[in-house]
């Protein structure tokens, strides 16, 4: 519509519910990706094919790459000591993964259904601030600090055992290879929880707070409204947590090279780390460059899996809502 307006012996005319402006074409949207794509082949593609190629070589580092094939992966098929390492790395899984989102769970709620409601939302996030700690702390530092604790001569922990009486439990924490896997399995427990606690915490404040309110007039109790309502409105985040703590589980390298460097004996040794010392230490580069490429591919292969599953989940959850 056009609307004729006289102002000062001018004639102005206003266009009034004019057609939209065309979309930009998708085109238009590629060079703010370029950076992105950029940084992805230069940090991750390249290094990764790079990585590839020298595992299919018989390589000390120096001199020139001689080419064995399929010699490093088959040797790698027979390798006690990898499998070893990737037992020890489901252990980590469910350290860094499945306990971390079950405790996540129990926490988040008691922080938004009973310390929020209780003592205020600065409270709980004063908590979860405290829960989330682990994880901004370099892990060098708080592996230092984990050492100590578990130190077998004057180690907190086995100091504090003496004092209540409970010196019999003393043990050597981190140098007994019965014990050392659990201990670093403890310690990661600690650094990975505050995670899944912040990420949960996020998904219950955008549950339908009516939906509670009609469990709770049908008679449901806490735990039914937590089971029935609660855990499938957080699914996605559940999901989410599940996949990116396993992924960091797979290739957990810090806390064991700082704790125990893959000992005693070999009884905490990882993927990562047994990669780490086999390319730099032995100097077997091809070998080594072996493990992390099948390490990423395994990592790959479970996070395309994951990602696929959830989405199958979702659309299965939108239909039946339809």
């Amino acid at each position: 519509m056009t609307v004729t307006v006289e102002r000062g012996g001018r004639v102005v005319r206003k266009q009034h519910g004019s057609a939209p402006r065309p979309r930009r074409p998708r085109d238009s949207y590629l060079p703010f990706l370029l950076p992105g794509v950029l940084a992805f082949l230069a940090v991750v593609a390249v290094p990764f094919l790079m990585n590839t190629g020298v595992s299919f070589t018989d390589w000390q580092g120096v001199g020139a790459p001689k080419w064995s094939g399929l010699a490093n992966y088959r040797e790698l098929m027979d390798d006690a000591e990898f499998w070893a390492s990737f037992r020890h790395s489901l252990f980590m899984v469910v350290a860094m993964a499945a306990i971390p989102t079950v405790l996540g769970l129990v926490l988040a709620a008691a922080l938004f259904d009973f310390i929020g409601r209780h003592f205020g939302g600065r409270v709980a996030s004063v908590l979860r601030a405290c829960f989330y700690l682990p994880q901004v702390l370099p892990i060098a530092v708080a592996g230092i600090v984990w050492s100590w604790i578990l130190a077998p001569d004057n180690g907190s922990l086995n100091e504090l055992l003496k004092a209540v009486g409970l010196g019999s439990w003393q043990q050597d924490w981190l140098g007994d290879p019965d014990l050392a896997l659990y201990s670093v399995m403890g310690v990661m427990v600690w650094v990975q929880l505050g995670f899944p606690l912040v990420v949960f915490m996020a998904g219950l404040q955008r549950v339908d707070p009516q939906l509670h309110e009609a469990a709770e007039l049908d008679g449901a109790g806490w735990w039914r409204r937590f089971w029935h309502v609660t855990l499938p409105q957080i699914r996605p985040e559940i999901y989410v947590v599940l996949l990116w703590c396993t992924i960091a589980a797979l290739k957990v390298f810090g806390a064991v090279y700082v704790l125990t460097k893959g000992g005693p004996g070999g009884a905490t040794d990882v993927p990562s780390y047994f990669s780490f010392t086999t390319f730099f230490e032995k100097t077997q580069v091809g070998y080594g460059a072996a493990i992390s490429t099948v390490l990423t591919v395994i990592i790959l292969v479970l996070a395309l899996a994951g990602l696929r599953f959830q989405t199958r989940a979702e659309d299965a959850e939108e239909g039946v809502r339809t």
